[in-house]
């Protein structure tokens, strides 16, 4: 019989990354094993597991005397992460569009379009869940292993950081439907200085776009001078 651990501790994985997401943990509370083990309804032994492998993907922090806790972004922390987010997701739309678009990568365009007409997708929190793996299809597009491998932790301590829903901005999370069009519809058509460009764009609008909700909840802003070499990377 195979050993039922390794499946055990993905599902405990992907059970506390959701209950994470969905702010059903308190960042201030030190997490407990048991209780998580309990209400995941997995051993204490994979979610033991489960929290080394998020502790190592900088998603959970060992405080010492104290316990374990979700990882709370400081701004530096945003900082350097959309740093790495434009060199990584400019690489990775350079290489798709050179490479060829792929099955998968293509379909986003027909969903895409039925967002822009109203016909799918009025949730603001669906469209963010699909763009959220558009960018992770263009890695697969770009038919890179090693880049793929980088940029997962990166996108999951993204994640926790930012796909909740008090981080919405509605009317940029619609707006961002156009953009993603925009560059599938330049990775599809070879240009992929073009796709590069279009995804620092992006990125750039989105980090502005956060940087004001963060600052609504009385957070200090990101250091003027990043912002305007996020922008001159666009």
């Amino acid at each position: 019989m195979p050993n039922a651990l390794p499946l055990e501790r993905d599902r405990a994985y992907r059970g506390l990354m959701d209950l994470i997401v969905s702010g059903g943990i308190d960042p201030d509370v030190p997490l407990s094993e048991r209780k998580l083990a309990d209400t995941l309804e997995v051993g204490r032994t994979p979610m033991r597991e489960a929290l080394r492998d998020l502790a190592r993907d900088g998603v959970l922090e060992v405080r010492p005397a104290r316990g374990t806790f979700v990882r709370q972004l400081s701004l530096i922390d945003v900082q350097e992460i959309y740093e790495v987010r434009y060199s990584l997701e400019g690489s990775a739309a350079f290489l798709a569009a050179e490479r060829g678009s792929s099955p998968a990568l293509h379909a986003y365009g027909d969903n895409f379009r039925s967002m822009i007409i109203g016909e799918l997708a009025e949730n603001p929190g669906e469209i963010y869940d699909t763009g959220a793996e558009f960018h992770t299809e263009i890695f697969r597009a770009a038919r890179n292993k090693q880049l793929l491998q980088v940029y997962e932790p990166i996108r999951l301590r993204f994640r926790i950081a930012f796909e909740r829903p008090r981080y919405y901005d509605h009317t940029r999370v619609r707006e961002t439907v156009d953009e993603h069009l925009e560059i599938l519809n330049a990775i599809e058509a070879g240009k992929g200085d073009a796709a590069r460009k279009l995804i620092c764009a992006h990125l750039t609008k989105g980090l502005e776009a956060r940087m004001a909700l963060l600052k609504r909840q009385a957070k200090p802003n990101i250091p003027a001078p990043f912002l305007k070499r996020a922008r001159a990377l666009a």
